[in-house]
């Protein structure tokens, strides 16, 4: 198989094309520590569900920027951090 930038952006090491993946752990993590802050509007409970699903994200995000099976996972992990750096700057 030729080595291509198509190929080097969307397959993985075995020749399959990768773009979306069953989520990991971070990521569960993420969406149940959300959806969570949804129904724990505000106080003490809400900013430790706000800090764990930030952290699971920004986790997730690294892993993907740093041991992304293509270049497009790579560059889908840097833009979610860059854009929940942004989020928290704000």
């Amino acid at each position: 198989m030729e080595n291509t930038l198509v190929d080097k952006t969307f397959r993985d090491s075995s020749g399959n094309i990768v773009i979306a993946q069953p989520p990991n752990p971070p990521l569960i993590l993420w969406v149940v520590a959300s959806l969570l802050t949804l129904i724990v509007p505000s106080g003490t409970i809400n900013t430790v569900l706000h800090i764990l699903a930030n952290g699971a994200l920004f986790t997730w995000a690294w892993l993907e920027l740093f041991q992304g099976v293509n270049y497009f996972r790579r560059a889908l992990g840097l833009a979610v951090l860059i854009g929940l750096i942004i989020f928290q700057i704000q």
